[in-house]
Parts: C-alpha cells; structure tokens; sequence
C-alpha cells in the first residue's frame, strides 16, 4: 500500500507522453531513484543476477510450490543452479570481436586524419570495450558509452600531475543503472539530456557516513553538475522481484567545483546509448536474460526435482520376515513382516525419471531456441538438438548453418557500430577544441568500420569463385589483400608492402653482368683490351 502512495499513475505509453517544462528528475523532495525508474533497474538487477548465477534473490519454483510441506527444506538443500545465460550471452559478443574490425577515415593512410583516428583506437582499445558493452547489452537490454578529455590515469592523490602526462580523448562504458534519460519532448526515443547519477557515501566529522546525489548532467554542448545530499534511511521497495532502496533528496549543496556548467564544444551528447534489441515503443532496449527468464528458473527446478527424486530413492525401504536382533547393514530402513500379515505399500504415481529428463531436455533446447543460438555452437548437444555442426565444411555451408546466430550478431552490431562511429567522432572533436599549444590541429572525420562476422573462411573456395566470375584477371590489389587477410589498417599494410619489396631487392638473383659491373681491375683489363685493339688497328693499317 505505501508503495501505491508514493507511485505516480502511469500513463497510457502506446499512445500518450509526458511533457514537464523546466523540471528535471532531480530536485529536492523528489526520490532517488525516480519512480518510474523502479522498474527499469529491478530489470537490470535481475539480469545481473541470473549472469552471475546467484539464485538466491531469485524465484524458485518447487520451493515455493511445497513450502507449506516438509519438502520444502530438503528441496532447499539440494537446489541446483546451472548458468546457461552466461555462454549465450558471450557468444554475439566473441563473434563480433575475435577478430579485431578496421577503422577507416576513407582518408591516406599517412594524413593526420587517420593517423589521429588510429591513436584514438588503439589507446581506448575498442575492441575489448565492444566485448564489455556487448555482454553488458546481453544482460540488461541496455549499454552507454561515454567520451570525454581528461587524463587517462587518476592523479588525485598525488600533490601534482607528473611532467610529459598528457590529456586525451577518453571512451569508456557506463554503467546503465546509473544512466537516467529525459526524453524529448514528443518523442520516446530522442533525449534532450542524459543524466549520470551516483550515491556516494561520506564520513563526516562525527564518524557517521551521510549518502550524497552526484547529478552529471549531459545536454549538446554543454554538462550541468550538481550535488544533493540524501535521507540516510531509504525506502525499500519490493514490488519488482528484487529488493531496492529509494532515497529522499533533501537539500542541494555545492559541488566544490570551479564551475558547475561546462562547455564541451561538441555539438552532441557525449553518451551514447547502445540497445540489445530496440522497439519503436521506447528507448530501452530488451536483454536477453529477460526472454529466457522463466525458462532458466524453470531448467533449475527441474534438475532440483530430480536430483531430489535420484536421492530420495538411492536407499529404498525394505521389507521381508522379522530379523529381531539381527544386525542390519543397509543404510535404509526395514519394515519386519509377519506370517499372515499384509506387507505396507504406497499410493504412487507411476511417473517414470525419463519423464522428467525428457522434459528438461526440452526446456533446455527452448532456451536456446530463445535466445536464436544453436546448441551445438558449444561443441555438444543434449538430445536430437540439430546435429554436432561438424559436417560442414565449404564456406556457404557453414554461413547457412550459422545463419541463426549471425542474424543475431548482424542486429546488435548495427547499434554498436552507430555508437562506435559517433563516439569515435566526438573524440576526435574533443581533442581539437580542447588542446590548444604544441597539438595540430585537423578536421574530424565521420569514420567507417569494416567488421568481420567470425567465421572461418574458405579462403580457396572465394578465390576460386572470384577467378571464375573475373576470367581469371585480378580482382583484388596487394594492399586491400593484406588488410583483408590480416586485419590491418592503410599504415600496417603500407609497412608490411614495403618490407616485401626490400625483401624481393634482397634477395634478386645475381646475373653474370653484375660481377664485372663495378670491379676496378676488370674494368682496367676491358680498357687494355680496347686499347691493345686500337693499336692492333693501326699497324694493320
């Protein structure tokens, strides 16, 4: 009931939104987290959980089921948790970056342009970010990734910063239950700004912590800082399947900050937002944890059931004639029966064990289903799952046999690459508005990305397919070729041509002409011989 009071009705979503001018989420006698913000992080937790296999905030069925009978505890004893989100979730993530993509500015590869562009890439190394944001997205629905110029390691605790450290273009992820959006108005997809909100506990004079609000507000353009302190003593909320806490904002106080309103010359957002799965109903995006949710738990207490059962049942009551003082050896016990007498029996169901692996057979190969992940992609199957994926071995063979999984990899890398490339441009923005001695400047360039999907290739099938379609004439340059075949950008291909020819110069076959090209004494042996000829001519004459 408390929670109803403090809950703001919801409207219709489909068909109707919200407009507050000159209101922001964050202001005194408002909760921290907002409202209708509750929901979104209980999302967020609950997929954190379940990639983390720690089931015990989460639901269990059988537990639930027979809590009122003496099961319940055994139930709880023997409770088994198997973690298949893990690996399903890391598999776009592996496809998409074991095999680093190329960043191009469509520029020579010795400009500054591309030379900046490179540099940006390999000090953020965005391939291992992808691979974060990637598993991120997978989890709860959601990514961000945040550019800004600062120094890249922290100096705060030394007196000064150490001489030759220089500022830089920085991309990073942020954590999405941090992240609080406001829409445009008219919109459910655009914001007008990007707030990062973090509680950050302090330990005053007194030895007692007090909770503070740290509001980084983003605009185009612009970030606004703020700074509240918080009711100590939170709200705890359950009505998401996971237990939250909401703070009161009592007062705003100063940030200790030269200034709270800063200028980044960027005419954007410096945060990017990357869905899993996007909709045209809202902005957030949808997990994969949350499709297979019910599946995982109901995969859990199956294997509990059984596991129970197998044990239940491993030391089986016996019965036969009464041993009287005879010493018993079996673990189980054992029922005496008289001459005459009924034996005890039990009202069963006659439910087979291979009832119940057949079950979690199949909702095993449901999750994958789901989650559009064959099952063996990981080496094994359970059951008739589509076969080993061993017997494929020409290219087109093996892109039809993946096709499920890459479809998947194909829309989760269009978001990244859109973010990527923004990200990518901010930075490069960034560095030119802000260094001002001893840096040259240059204009930002909108860059490319070439991805790769992952899959070994047949390389002598594609180049017999392209020799045939081009009547056996070339169809690709060495230079293209080898950023193809290596992975390389315009500047490492350069290198790696060069270094071929000065190879080919070393090691070019001498011809017979060479030796006498540049030896002095030959060359005087060839000159008394022109010589003796001219004399032999006069005489003769």
């Amino acid at each position: 009931m408390l929670n109803r009071l403090f809950r703001r009705d919801k409207h219709d979503d489909s068909i109707e939104y919200e407009y507050k001018p000159y209101d922001t989420l964050f202001e005194e006698g408002k909760m921290f987290p907002p409202t209708e913000e509750l929901e979104r992080l209980a999302r967020y937790e609950r997929g954190r959980l379940l990639y983390e296999g720690d089931f015990s905030d989460l639901p269990k069925r059988a537990q639930l089921l027979l809590k009122d009978t003496p099961h319940a505890d055994r139930l709880n004893s023997l409770y088994l948790a198997v973690n298949l989100t893990d690996i399903i979730i890391h598999k776009p993530a592996d496809l998409m970056f074991s095999e680093d993509p190329s960043f191009e500015s469509g520029l020579d590869a010795e400009s500054i342009e591309q030379e900046r562009l490179s540099s940006i890439v390999e000090e953020n190394d965005l391939s291992a970010l992808g691979q974060e944001i990637v598993v991120g997205a997978g989890i709860r629905g959601d990514a961000f990734i945040k550019s800004y110029f600062n120094y890249r390691e922290d100096f705060s605790e030394l007196p000064y910063v150490p001489k030759g450290v220089q500022m830089e273009s920085i991309i990073e992820s942020q954590d999405p239950s941090t992240v609080f959006p406001e829409l445009a108005r008219g919109s459910k997809k655009k914001f007008k700004a990007i707030n990062i909100a973090q509680i950050e506990w302090v330990t005053n004079i007194k030895g007692e912590e007090e909770p503070f609000l740290n509001v980084e507000r983003h605009l185009a353009g612009f970030i606004q800082y703020r700074r509240f302190r918080l009711n100590p003593s939170p709200r705890i909320v359950t009505e998401y399947k996971v237990t939250q806490r909401q703070y009161e904002i009592l007062e705003e106080v100063g940030t200790g900050r030269d200034y709270d309103t800063v200028e980044t010359g960027v005419p954007m957002n410096l945060i990017r937002h990357i869905p899993y799965k996007a909709t045209d109903t809202h902005w957030h995006g949808v997990s994969a944890t949350e499709k297979i949710e019910s599946l995982v738990y109901a995969v859990n207490d199956r294997l509990t059931q059984i596991d129970y059962i197998l044990l239940k049942h491993s030391d089986p009551t016996a019965y036969g004639v009464d041993l009287q003082q005879v010493e018993m050896t079996w673990g189980g016990r054992y029922i005496p029966v008289r001459d005459g007498e009924v034996a005890p029996s039990y009202m069963t169901w006659d439910g087979k064990l291979a009832d119940a692996m057949k079950e979690l057979e199949t909702l095993i190969n449901l999750i994958f289903q789901v989650s559009e992940t064959p099952q063996w992609l990981f080496g094994t199957t359970i059951g008739n799952a589509g076969g080993t994926g061993t017997s494929h071995t020409d290219g087109s063979a093996i892109k039809a046999r993946f096709m499920p999984i890459l479809s998947k990899v194909k829309r989760i890398r269009t978001s990244v690459d859109r973010a990527f490339r923004d990200s990518l441009y901010i930075a490069q923005l960034l560095e030119n508005y802000a260094n001002e001695t001893g840096f040259t400047h240059y204009t930002a360039v909108y860059p490319k990305i070439r991805w790769r999907d992952g899959l070994p290739a047949n390389e002598k099938e594609l180049a017999e397919v392209m020799q045939i379609r081009t009547g056996g004439r070339p169809t690709i340059d060495t230079k293209t070729a080898i950023k193809h075949m290596d992975g390389v950008d315009d500047a490492q291909a350069e290198a790696i041509i060069n270094a071929i020819e000065e190879e080919a110069q070393g090691d070019k076959l001498s011809q017979p002409e060479d030796f006498n090209k540049f030896d002095p004494l030959a060359q005087e042996d060839i000159e008394e011989e022109e010589t003796n000829e001219e004399e032999t001519e006069e005489l003769d004459e």
